[in-house]
């Protein structure tokens, strides 16, 4: 049966079920979730007593694809099945091979391939073989409105709750970069381990993490969406003073994609709440209050100039007709052009 649709939830699921399939290609631009899923079938394909004689761990760079076909084919010993895992399998040459292998795998075999930052070529025979007969699996780029999503979900299954705002402040500061992002949420999660609290909030984010709840790009974007002038100087007056944590280029990325949406949204025939939402990618309504503000403040025109006004910013800041003016000094500026 084919299994490419699964998505990673419920590939995640069935592995902790014991639900094996025989062969696990991995692939894709984003690697969180392929490592993700390798260190769970290396957790939970074979018992502690078992992984001497039954584990393989080879890496593309070392090893080859004949050499992978062959581990693949050995019976286990003294268990029910054995794993092959091969890491940094982009390297690995002739991967075309593998097809012999994977049209009659060995049932008892759990193959992992790790090939990350690439794909396969899905008009060729192996990738269909391969989804045929076990899981070929995408790990894709996730976009930054997606972000507060992963972060809700990344918590729920440590049985810990974050609240929406919290979320959103989180990815403007931290980014799209899964891998640090899951590092600072277990350090909350840690932080957490000795309270009877199992929710993170501003107040834990700024302690452990450096991040203002009442000072951030989250922050100015609701106060620059308001056209709350003092607000938002006060925020640019604090970034000025923690330039480290606070970055230029930061606030200018959060004010253009919010600006490029509100766009979208100032041209959309249907402007009902839940319409816009869905064509903005956004799942929670705390995401969507700041546009509702923004249309009612900032028209059409006025939006594509502020684009513009951002985009120059940006060249700015980079040193283009600009050879001396600091980085708060510009964000100053630009605020006082999209308010007024």
């Amino acid at each position: 049966m084919a299994t490419q649709e699964l998505t990673y939830e419920e590939i995640r699921r069935n592995i902790q079920r014991k639900q094996f399939a025989p062969i696990y290609f991995l692939q894709g631009e984003e690697p969180y979730f392929i490592d993700r899923l390798t260190d769970l079938l290396i957790e939970n394909v074979l018992d502690d007593s078992e992984r001497d004689f039954n584990q393989t761990i080879v890496y593309g760079s070392e090893t080859d694809i004949y050499a992978v076909m062959n581990a693949a084919k050995r019976f286990p010993m003294m268990a029910a099945r054995q794993l092959v895992v091969v890491k940094e399998a982009k390297n690995l040459k002739n991967m075309e091979e593998l097809i012999h292998y994977v049209q009659s795998p060995q049932q008892a075999t759990v193959l992992v391939v790790n090939y990350k930052y690439a794909t396969l070529d899905g008009r060729k025979k192996l990738s269909g073989e391969i989804a045929r007969k076990g899981i070929l699996f995408e790990s894709k780029k996730i976009y930054e409105n997606k972000i507060p999503a992963f972060i809700i979900s990344y918590l729920q299954e440590r049985e810990l709750s974050i609240d929406g705002k919290s979320a959103q402040i989180l990815t403007d500061f931290l980014g799209t970069n899964l891998s640090k992002l899951s590092n600072e949420l277990d350090k909350l999660g840690i932080a957490l381990s000795e309270s009877a609290s199992k929710r993170i909030t501003p107040e834990l984010i700024e302690q452990h993490i450096g991040i203002s709840k009442d000072f951030n790009n989250y922050e100015l974007q609701t106060a620059i969406a308001s056209r709350d002038v003092l607000k938002a100087n006060r925020i640019i007056e604090y970034f000025k003073h923690n330039s480290k944590n606070n970055p230029l280029i930061v606030s200018l990325t959060v004010l253009f994609n919010f600006f490029s949406n509100l766009m979208i949204c100032h041209f959309e025939t249907n402007k009902s709440d839940a319409n816009l939402m869905s064509k903005l990618g956004l799942r929670f309504a705390f995401q969507f209050s700041d546009y509702q503000r923004a249309m009612k403040t900032y028209n059409a025109f006025k939006t594509m100039e502020i684009i513009s006004q951002i985009r120059l910013c940006d060249a700015k800041a980079k040193g283009v007709d600009n050879p001396s003016t600091p980085d708060d000094e510009l964000l100053k500026e630009l605020a006082y052009k999209i308010m007024h």
